[in-house]
């Protein structure tokens, strides 16, 4: 055994030890993590993501410059490692080599070490300039990233280095290596004896393998854990887009924990998500509360909770749930909590698909549910709710009054809703906003046009209780939805159509959990399906500028992006104009999350910074699909003191109007 050999197992023993070491006790922490994770299906379709978003990069490319550079840098790991792997068998084993795979095979598998080592070099170069040349504001100062592009581009140089001296030996796939041959022949003309190259050659493979060891060591302790854990998290995303809230079971007495209290109140596959930040920033680029100056930063909330877990880990290991600490900490304040509108733009720009909002829901349970800690202006919100169903201080008798001379019968009247076409789910804002009344209104007159045979559940519907939710209050949300479920299947309802993208999302999505399960259709869909089928014909023209804001509920939340603008594309005359934020990076109106009732008191408005965007576009009418959307945007107009150059519309008006 050579001095060789017995120093590579001394040092890679170690090496591997440490970090084996290490990521077993990561296992440890996130083995004990005590909240229920999310049950795991379709496998095909995760399959899928391994190929589409690990493997080829998908998601990361969405930033193109730096997709491009990471995916460069991803590729060649992955090759190069082959190479590496072949020169630690050589260190401990002369004779080991994968010529075996034949001469051809091998020579290509030379040039590709090579072509990659080139490839991941010129990646890291690429990231270095967009990271010290001219950062976007949102990538932040990280050690951790500076000592990685110094570490591979290190690496890089030794495997080229290594590979020159090498090809001073002038072994038989010489040529394989295009690029080092080339280094090699400048080295030989400083006239380095034979003995001299061999020991370049030493050195620089040791260089090399020490390298890649102390990088395993580092790992688990870095935010290069990504590299580890994004794979399996990728393949782990929620599927499919759309869903709803996880929910308790306040039948079951053995659970006394509502929400997260501490960072052991999380699942397994919360910390999973804690160590997959690669700490991009792309999540705080789109965030609406952290561009307009409020305390949440999606990617802050991330690291600060995945330092509280590292803090803790002793205690987690041992069992002693008693000393951790809480998760509200002097980093994750209440103010970052209650800031999110639960847009879910840091869930679409994530590259590596954590799930921060459920994050913040569960953090808002626990002040909510067990601390009774809430913003003081919800408490009016939450009894109105309790006692007239609906968030405002109006008579649950008065919820059908819109409808009055609009020819609208109620399922009271009609027994049953077997021989309808869908029931119409009114919801808060259409039966109680004087705004939001005439968009009800204008989509049931366009519902008569077409003959479609509706009706509406009238004082016997109530809030979905999406709000509640959202805020934290579950019990009250649940106690809202299975008095709706129960009304909704004693009518023998099947499908729906409503106008809000709020109830639209919880009637869809989180009522199944309840024994609910309905077709619920979005009046933007229903309108373009109308229109496709010639049922309406929009045959009046309407010259106008038009720019169409994305509901996030509508959008990100169940991806529906198209249907509103074919809908809109179909009105002769409308010249549709996109903001510069749109579909899947549209920003937040501001009401979403229970925001629409809170008052915004830190840094700027949401709704204003959006109504810019809409202003910059030049156009004269924005059309909306949402009530909050519309509450907000026609605020935004009156702040700019827009209102006599631009209208906000919603997209059923506009249909009524030229149909």
């Amino acid at each position: 055994m050579t001095w060789e050999t017995l120093a590579f197992l001394l040092v890679a023993g170690t090496a591997f030890g440490i970090s084996g070491y290490k990521f077993s006790l990561l296992y440890k922490v996130m083995r004990a993590q005590t909240g229920k994770a999310p049950t795991f299906k379709d496998w095909g379709a995760r399959i899928g993501q391994l190929f589409i978003n690990v493997l080829g990069q998908k998601a990361v490319l969405q930033s193109r410059w730096v997709g491009t550079a990471h995916t460069m840098i991803f590729w060649g790991f992955i090759v190069i490692t082959i190479g590496t792997l072949e020169q630690f068998a050589m260190t401990l084993y002369s004779g080991a080599s994968f010529e075996f795979i034949g001469e051809s095979a091998y020579y290509a598998l030379i040039w590709s070490q090579d072509f990659f080592t080139l490839l991941v070099l010129v990646g890291v170069l690429m990231a270095a300039a967009r990271r010290y040349l001219n950062p976007p504001k949102y990538l932040g100062q990280s050690s951790d990233a500076n000592f990685v592009l110094i570490f591979t581009g290190s690496l890089m140089v030794s495997i080229f280095l290594m590979n020159a001296f090498h090809s001073l030996g002038n072994p038989w796939f010489k040529e394989a290596f295009f690029i080092s041959s080339g280094i090699g022949n400048g080295i030989a003309s400083l006239g380095f004896t034979e003995e001299q190259s061999h020991t370049g050659f030493t050195v620089f493979k040791w260089i090399h393998m020490l390298l890649v060891l102390g990088f395993a060591v580092f790992i688990p302790g870095s935010k290069h854990l990504h590299i580890i854990a994004a794979g399996p998290n990728t393949v782990l995303k929620h599927l499919p887009l759309e869903r709803g809230m996880k929910s308790i079971n306040f039948e079951d007495e053995t659970v006394t924990q509502y929400g997260a209290a501490k960072i052991t109140d999380f699942s397994w596959k919360d910390a999973l998500d804690l160590y997959s930040c690669t700490e991009c920033g792309r999540c705080e680029s789109l965030c609406p509360a952290w561009n307009t100056g409020k305390p949440l930063s999606p990617k802050s909330l991330i690291v600060d909770m995945k330092k509280n877990l590292h803090a803790n880990k002793a205690a987690i290991i041992a069992g002693k749930s008693e000393e951790v600490t809480p998760l509200i900490d002097a980093n994750v304040t209440e103010d970052v909590i209650w800031a999110c509108t639960s847009c879910r733009a840091c869930e679409v720009a994530c590259p590596v698909f954590i799930g921060h909002t459920d994050k913040i829901y569960d953090a808002r349970r626990n002040l909510m549910m067990m601390e009774s800690k809430f913003p003081a202006e919800v408490q009016p919100v939450f009894k109105n709710m309790e006692t007239n169903g609906t968030p405002w201080a109006f008579s649950a008798s008065d919820r059908a009054n819109w409808a009055q001379g609009s020819d609208v019968k109620t399922l009271a009247d009609i027994g049953s809703a077997t021989e309808l076409d869908a029931v119409l789910w009114v919801g808060c804002a259409g039966s109680y906003d004087d705004r939001n009344k005439s968009v009800l209104k204008s989509f049931v007159n366009v519902l008569h046009k077409a003959q479609i045979k509706f009706a509406i559940l009238g004082t016997e519907e109530q809030c979905t209780g999406d709000a509640a939710r959202r805020i934290g209050n579950e019990y009250l949300f649940q106690t809202l939805a299975k008095m709706n479920i129960e009304t909704l299947n004693r009518y023998q309802v099947k499908r729906i159509i409503t106008a809000c993208p709020h109830c639209f999302n919880t009637l869809k999505n989180e009522y199944k959990d309840f024994g609910g399960d309905y077709e619920v259709i979005h009046h933007s869909t229903y309108l373009a399906k109308l229109i496709a089928e010639g049922r309406i014909k929009p045959a009046k023209e309407m010259k106008e500028t038009v720019t169409f804001h994305d509901s996030c509920y509508l959008g990100r939340w169940n991806g529906i992006y198209d249907a509103p603008r074919t809908t809109l594309g179909a009105v002769k005359g409308v010249n549709l104009v996109e903001m510069k934020q749109n579909k899947e990076t549209g920003l937040c109106c501001g009401a979403g999350g229970g925001r629409m009732w809170m008052e915004e008191t830190i840094g700027d408005r949401i709704n204003v910074k959006r109504t810019e965007q809409a202003i910059e576009t030049g156009a004269s009418v924005v059309a909306t699909s949402c009530p909050f959307c519309m509450t907000m945007i026609s605020d935004g107009v009156k702040t700019k003191d827009k209102v006599d150059a631009m209208r906000v519309m919603d997209i059923a008006e506009i249909v009524d109007q030229t149909t």
